[in-house]
């Protein structure tokens, strides 16, 4: 089957290219065949031609941290106004009780929104293992993936750390080191692709420094690197991090992950806050990237990550909603606004720029998730494509510049048509994998049960 995006009012074939008025896409199987001014096209009746003449055309999203499973925790009045430890002591009593139905469930949910607002690549950071669940969870988040349409590379995360040790989560929902490095290998056997346009790939993600033993972060990067694979893990996000660390390790936690060797080009870590200006050289010197979340950050009052300054010095800055119980969305689209905001609220209004998120959104996400040919828009690259209309009311007289108007102007984030690997699967706003409502009711039955303890 063949796509003919015909006829763009504004299309980015990349964030390092200026933007382009009436040009046409061809979309044949799972990738971009051309990308012309004007394209002949006489489509069978399998084929499809989509008029973007009121529309900005731009690669789709990568949003690289996230925790699917809060979606069925969102805005609990208890911890609306709690911290980070706080929130996940009140939240792991929550979380204990999550089952099969639920992680499918929140999976599918958190996809859905992700797709309606122009991601199509993603990752999820499940970590939150109870030893009622006998399942084969990394399974159950590539079953509901694939339907509705996601390019996942979800993160097999862990603890091993619970109350009994000096940890937060309760012993429920803990590992052993052994039982999570034998699961760990098993899904990196079973599910990771390492081609530039899979669909599937696996990362290995200890929880954070004060979640897992010092022999587990070593032997998951060992165990990462002999297969290929990138490794993530939550770094630096509040100041009771550091001060734990500093406490229980005698470093802080750049160093502990440096002295575990868990630092790298093929390493990622989540928010990235409390660095100092040696750690901000070293995370340069090693080519580690930072996921950014910012909607989280302002949620939790963490801080403000470094960005406007990591981003000149060469560091990797890619973007993340982060777990939708500190966002409480998984709006990929408001993400990138947040972004641009809180980074002026500290560096000034030229601090970022409405093309540097775009960058971070996609090539750099691409690249921090290892996917080769994703994140642009060019020949032979992956077809990923979010598609906004901007003949709306609230984009009225933005559109002098509409792929900023994108970020700067509208209320409703969502795409009018979003295609992965050549499928469409957001068509008009609604998703074609999975009937909404229907999901939407599921979720809040599941999370009601959650929450009152069953």
């Amino acid at each position: 089957m063949a796509i003919l995006l015909k006829d763009c009012f504004c299309l980015m074939r990349s964030a390092d290219e200026d933007p382009l008025r009436g040009w046409d896409i061809l979309i044949e199987g799972n990738q971009v065949a051309k990308v012309a001014e004007s394209i002949p096209f006489t489509p069978s009746a399998e084929d499809r031609v989509i008029d973007c003449s009121t529309h900005v055309v731009v690669p789709g999203f990568v949003n690289t941290h996230h925790h699917f499973y809060q979606t069925l925790t969102r805005n609990l009045p208890a911890v609306q106004n709690a911290k980070l430890f706080d929130w996940l002591i009140y939240l792991y009593e929550i979380w204990k009780h999550l089952d099969e139905e639920a992680i499918y469930t929140s999976s599918l949910l958190a996809m859905g929104e992700l797709l309606k607002t122009g991601c199509t690549t993603s990752t999820d950071h499940h970590y939150v293992y109870p030893r009622h669940v006998t399942g084969d969870i990394m399974g159950l988040q590539f079953e509901a993936a694939e339907k509705v349409g996601m390019r996942f590379s979800p993160t097999r995360g862990s603890m091993s750390l619970s109350k009994k040790d000096g940890g937060l989560p309760p012993d429920s929902v803990v590992q052993t080191d052994e039982e999570i490095l034998r699961d760990s290998e098993r899904v990196i056997q079973q599910y990771h692709d390492p081609s530039d346009l899979a669909m599937r790939k696996i990362v290995l993600a200890p929880c954070s420094p004060f979640s897992v033993t010092e022999g587990l972060m070593r032997d998951s990067v060992a165990l990462a690197r002999r297969y290929g694979v990138r490794l993530h893990t939550h770094l630096a996000e509040t100041r009771d991090e550091n001060d734990f660390c500093v406490q229980t390790y005698g470093r802080r936690p750049l160093k502990l992950m440096e002295d575990t060797g868990f630092i790298g080009e093929d390493v990622f870590y989540a928010h990235g806050i409390f660095f100092n200006d040696d750690e901000l050289r070293l995370l340069r010197e090693t080519k580690t990237h930072i996921a950014h979340c910012p909607s989280s950050n302002m949620r939790l009052g963490s801080g403000i990550c470094r960005v406007a300054e990591m981003l000149p010095a060469g560091i990797n800055v890619a973007l993340g909603v982060d777990g939708s119980a500190s966002n409480d969305t998984s709006d990929m689209l408001g993400e990138m606004r947040n972004t641009l905001l809180l980074q002026r609220v500290r560096y000034g209004s030229d601090a970022v720029t409405a093309r540097d998120v775009y960058k971070m959104a996609t090539l750099n996400g691409a690249r921090l998730l290892n996917f080769g040919k994703v994140g642009a828009l060019r020949e032979g690259w992956a077809a990923d494509v979010a598609i906004f209309n901007i003949d709306r009311l609230e984009y009225a007289g933005a559109l002098s510049d509409p792929l900023a108007a994108l970020i700067f102007a509208g209320y409703n984030h969502g795409t009018e048509h979003t295609i992965v690997n050549g499928r469409v699967v957001v068509e008009h706003g609604t998703l074609t994998g999975v009937d909404e409502q229907v999901l939407a009711r599921k979720a809040n039955e599941i999370s009601k049960r959650m929450i009152n303890g069953r």
